[in-house]
């Protein structure tokens, strides 16, 4: 095989992997046109940008424990140097103006004893990574909420325009009718002109709908951080549950107080702060340090002999530092009352989260019973204003209705199905909020 076909079979093949790489890439840029819920949650735990900014904070907490062990073990620094020197004339008068000089060595020190700092520093930051990872879960469970929010927006829209669209073809029934019988003269232009106007309106609430749908799409994208693309929609389950039962709130307080992120970070905020006290406080107290070096030089001069000088210049030392702080201009003591300030503050946030959260169980326990028996009156009101509502429909068509009392029928049929459809998901996301703090997973 020459060298100009290898050549060319080498560059073959890097064009194959590019290209096939480059697919890879492509396909994993690919998103799906149609999403479910917990599809949206999967991609907004994996792509969201605060939540990946968290996940580094975690990693840099991560990096800060395990300097802080480090910090238990003695450390090693290697030193050289070279000098060089230049004269216009050398001190014995000689020609040769010119001398130059090394050193070499290693120094390793090790804090034996710090007062206790070293090893509480490490809980300290062992402490400081499980808060972080608690502050993703934080951030986990807001974007769960606001997701589900989101997406439960956009049912609401599809189901409205659905509703929307059946009014819309009962309205051209109704004005197709009304014409046929103006054509024979069995009824006033007026009336045609009102069916008209029915159908105008209906067309306009119908686009109404379809608008809301797209703002609220555009609302979980932002909260999702897609890309732009073309092609965006949810899937609309067959059925919502919106009448499930309700756990009775003590159990869900007592849940939530002793398992929810926020409280866990906030006590981890108190232990930390018993912490940082600790470590103001070593420093009242002596530390003491091994010191240990080795090290050569050598020296142009007369008798210059450079691995001689090595030998005979190589020393070995070592030693122990003992410090006891007597006096540091307050140091010490304003940096014990700052740490007891940290404590008294985290205790107060915890307790305020305690408090808020406390709170926000119980209103999200309110909002569930009134939401379901919102739903309940709805669904009830619903029911008879449809039947009065077909009634009059039929009569309609018969010519036995006053077409001003079939509107007045037809607007309360409409307000109760928007008010259904409003109080069926209402229902159903006060529901799922309020098990939410029972540690329940969000699902439609």
């Amino acid at each position: 095989m020459s060298r100009l076909t290898s050549k060319i079979l080498l560059l073959l093949g890097l064009a194959c992997f590019s290209l096939r790489g480059f697919g890879q890439d492509t396909a994993l840029k690919v998103l799906p046109p149609v999403w479910d819920l917990e599809a949206c949650l999967q991609y907004a735990k994996a792509n969201n940008i605060q939540l990946k900014s968290l996940q580094l904070n975690k990693q840099s907490a991560e990096q800060d424990k395990l300097l802080a062990k480090s910090a238990l073990l003695p450390d090693l620094y290697g030193s050289a140097s070279q000098s060089f020197n230049h004269y216009n004339m050398a001190a014995n008068g000689s020609s040769d103006a010119f001398n130059y000089s090394g050193s070499y060595g290693l120094s390793s020190s090790w804090t034996l004893y710090k007062g206790g700092y070293l090893k509480t520093d490490i809980k300290e930051k062992d402490l400081s990574v499980q808060s972080a990872n608690l502050s993703i879960l934080e951030n986990e469970n807001d974007i769960t909420l606001q997701i589900t929010q989101a997406y439960l927006n956009i049912l609401v829209d599809k189901e409205s325009i659905i509703y929307n669209q059946g009014l819309l073809k009962t309205s051209q029934a109704q004005l197709d009718q009304a014409q046929r019988q103006f054509a024979v003269g069995s009824v006033a232009r007026k009336v045609v002109a009102q069916f008209e106007a029915q159908l105008a309106s209906d067309k306009y609430n119908l686009t109404t709908s379809e608008n809301a749908e797209r703002q609220d799409k555009i609302a979980l994208k932002q909260l999702l951080q897609l890309p732009d693309a073309k092609e965006f929609d949810v899937v609309r389950p067959d059925t919502v549950i919106s009448t499930a039962s309700i756990t009775d709130l003590n159990t869900v307080q007592q849940y939530a107080l002793q398992n929810r992120p926020e409280v866990k970070n906030a006590e981890l905020g108190v232990q930390i702060s018993d912490l940082g006290l600790t470590k103001a406080k070593s420093g009242y107290l002596p530390s003491l340090t091994l010191g240990a070096g080795m090290g050569t030089s050598y020296a142009k001069d007369p008798n210059y002999n450079a691995f001689r000088q090595f030998d005979n210049n190589f020393y070995q030392q070592a030693g122990l530092t003992l410090s006891i702080p007597i006096f540091t201009k307050r140091q010490n003591k304003t940096n014990v009352a700052k740490a007891k300030i940290e404590i008294a503050q985290s205790k107060l946030t915890l307790e305020n989260i305690k408090t808020t959260l406390a709170l926000t169980t119980e209103k999200a326990y309110i909002n569930a019973q009134n939401s379901q028996n919102q739903f309940s009156s709805a669904t009830e009101q619903l029911k008879y204003n449809q039947e009065v509502y077909r009634i009059a429909s039929q009569e309609l068509k018969i010519g036995a209705a006053n077409i001003v009392e079939f509107y007045q029928q037809r607007n309360l049929y409409v307000q109760a199905m928007q008010q259904y459809i409003q109080a069926k998901y209402n229902a159903a996301l006060a529901a799922r909020i309020y098990e939410f703090y029972l540690g329940t997973p969000i699902k439609l």
